[in-house]
């Protein structure tokens, strides 16, 4: 019975490997005809811009204050900090996004020029995305900026989930100004 079982694992393991590599082209295709189409979208743009606007003096102190906040915010009854931010136009569209991709997309976030979150469709971990490769692999890039993470099981949902990150520029000037973030649900571009 245990070899029976090792053997099935490694095939399993291998199968998985494959199906991630072949998620690129698949994730590149979904980036370019479902996200590009409504990242610039006024509700993202100017929800960024006013972020931008208001926390152009945080420095990194205050950026991590509000990481720190935010952590201790998730799951809570209060939520201060996360409230705002969830509870947003640019959050209200982002969910709209989610809910038509029926199950393709499972999250979305935007944030602002240091990389703190504006809007989300759910709570995230943590508050700043400016130390992961999310944010600081796509917004120096300015608007060719992207990254696409490898794909990875969610334990939360059970499925291979792969996260595709943007740089939102503005559109009149094309400056950066924000990233948006979105976790695709591998197993539905298969």
């Amino acid at each position: 019975m245990f070899r029976r079982i090792s053997a099935v694992l490694p095939l399993a393991l291998i199968a998985t490997m494959a199906s991630a590599a072949d998620f690129r082209p698949a994730e590149e295709s979904f980036l370019q005809a479902s996200i590009r189409p409504w990242a610039e979208d006024p509700a993202l743009v100017d929800a960024i811009k006013a972020a931008n606007a208001e926390r152009s003096g945080y420095d990194q102190a205050k950026i991590d204050a509000l990481d720190a906040a935010w952590k201790a915010e998730v799951g809570a009854a209060s939520t201060p900090t996360i409230t705002p931010v969830l509870t947003n136009a640019a959050s209200d569209f982002l969910r709209k996004q989610i809910e038509a991709s029926g199950g393709t997309m499972i999250e979305a976030f935007i944030t602002h020029n240091k990389g703190l979150n504006v809007a989300v469709s759910s709570p995230t971990s943590d508050m700043w995305q400016g130390d992961e490769d999310k944010f600081a692999q796509v917004f120096p890039k300015g608007k060719d900026g992207a990254f696409f993470s490898e794909v990875e099981l969610d334990e939360s949902t059970q499925t291979y989930e792969g996260q595709i990150s943007i740089t939102i520029t503005d559109p009149a000037s094309g400056e950066a100004i924000g990233t948006l973030t979105v976790g695709v649900n591998a197993e539905s571009l298969m």
